[in-house]
């Protein structure tokens, strides 16, 4: 994801991916057009105000759902990167997965009973302000009408977030009803990666069920409780299209962690790596170094101490007249803004950092001196000949640990240069706890 950084709660990142940006627009103009039904009094300002405040106030709830996933992950000591806000609605990047079934069920769990508490309490706060009760249609609009602001944005957001609440309870992993149903199943059959297996073909499932019924709602045929319209089914298809992808990458994702136990860095990293001085002009690098190698990144070290790394991007900033006059030192990126690692560190948390930080390369340092390089091109070339015997020793998936390294390997050369060093250029959750939720409008 592409995501701004908004501020801090419980210590944990609250981001905004830019996809928010399109959904919030979208649900705006949805709820402009359901207040225009609830309220045809209001003016088209009036109507519009209303709309992005239960806009805010619903992606607000979205975020407080997200933070009881994450405050319960941290009762168990599991550390929470961030929550983002994107198009399906909010993620939570925990570091890694639950220790335990109680732990994942607890964490999954509390998510949409955050978001069902919410729903009743704004029912039941709109029922006592306002005298409101849902009957039929016509009743419901007729009551809606005498509504004002503050009681319309409750009586809206009580059964979206009740409806948000119980989506989520569809046992489509990774959605919290999905990861539910893995502690379960974890629970009972004390196999993580079978548990993963069984959950992983019920959300792909789901997936292709929701991507099936969205066509059909966008061609015209109503769904009970999810109605009807070419948005709406759009809509519910793009959710199913997430799920599938995400359920089966959840699967691979857990098979190359189990392909990668047991291994450390030191056994993959590059020991004789070509490094540079911070005093060699960009001329002697270019024509010396780049032009002649494959690499893209070059460690700086001097007196045996790693002070960094040089790329490409780097010296293509430098026009090339001024390549004479600058050095490496004046280009390069400090030790102290890189991802590192270390040569006794595991190998599949260090390629989950290479993958999580869409970076090509970890420097590998013991004592502040450069000791090797760990590439993320190296670890998809042995997973690929690992995988065989790993296959037969524990059974076949539905992709395999390299096939979903070679996946990450192909985004890592299309990466921009800006990112060819260590440093983050998107995230890739290891663990997380998705919450989706589709913008269309509950019908009554």
């Amino acid at each position: 994801m592409r995501a701004f950084r908004i501020g801090r709660i419980f210590g944990i990142d609250i981001r905004v991916d830019y996809s928010w940006v399109f959904i919030f627009v979208l649900l705006t103009w949805n709820l402009s057009s359901v207040f225009s039904q609830w309220h045809p009094a209001w003016s088209a300002p009036g109507q519009v105000s209303v709309a992005v405040i239960a806009s805010l106030l619903f992606f607000a709830c979205v975020l407080l759902h997200e933070l009881a996933h994450s405050v319960v992950a941290m009762r168990y000591g599991l550390r929470v990167r961030s929550i983002t806000l994107f198009l399906f609605g909010g993620v939570s990047d925990i570091e890694h997965e639950p220790p335990s079934a109680r732990a994942e069920f607890s964490t999954a769990i509390a998510g949409p009973i955050t978001s069902i508490l919410l729903g009743i309490g704004f029912l039941v706060v709109a029922a006592i302000s306002s005298a409101f009760s849902m009957g039929d249609a016509g009743g419901a609009l007729t009551s809606a009408a005498q509504l004002g602001p503050v009681a319309t944005l409750l009586a809206w957001l009580g059964p979206i977030n009740v409806f948000i609440g119980l989506f989520n309870l569809i046992p489509a992993f990774p959605l919290d009803g999905g990861r539910v149903l893995r502690a379960i199943l974890w629970g009972l059959t004390g196999d993580l990666r079978r548990a993963t297996g069984s959950v992983s073909a019920v959300g792909q499932a789901f997936g292709w069920i929701f991507i099936v019924t969205g066509i059909a709602m966008s061609f015209g045929a109503r769904v009970p409780f999810f109605g009807t319209g070419f948005v709406s089914g759009l809509w519910l298809a793009f959710i199913g299209w997430f799920l599938r992808g995400a359920a089966q990458q959840a699967q691979s994702r857990l098979a190359i962690d189990e392909a990668l136990a047991g291994r450390t860095v030191e056994e993959l990293m590059q020991r004789n790596v070509i490094s540079v001085s911070p005093e060699l002009p960009l001329t002697a690098l270019v024509h010396d170094y780049l032009i002649r190698s494959e690499e893209r990144a070059l460690p700086v070290v001097s007196d045996g101490k790693f002070l960094g790394l040089v790329t490409f991007s780097d010296v293509r900033a430098v026009p090339p007249a001024d390549w004479g006059t600058t050095t490496v030192a004046d280009v390069m990126r400090g030790a102290e803004s890189l991802a590192v690692t270390a040569p006794g560190r595991p190998l599949a948390e260090a390629f989950e950092q290479l993958v999580q930080k869409n970076i090509g390369q970890l420097p590998v340092l013991q004592n502040g001196r450069l000791v090797g390089m760990l590439r993320r091109r190296d670890v998809t070339r042995w997973l690929e000949l690992a995988w065989r015997p790993f296959m037969a020793a524990h059974g076949p998936t539905s992709s395999t640990p390299a096939s979903e390294a070679r996946q990450y390997d192909r985004r890592e050369q299309s990466i921009d240069e800006a990112s060819e060093g260590s440093f983050p250029a998107s995230d890739a959750p290891s663990s997380t706890m998705v919450h989706a939720g589709p913008p269309f409008r509950v019908r009554r």
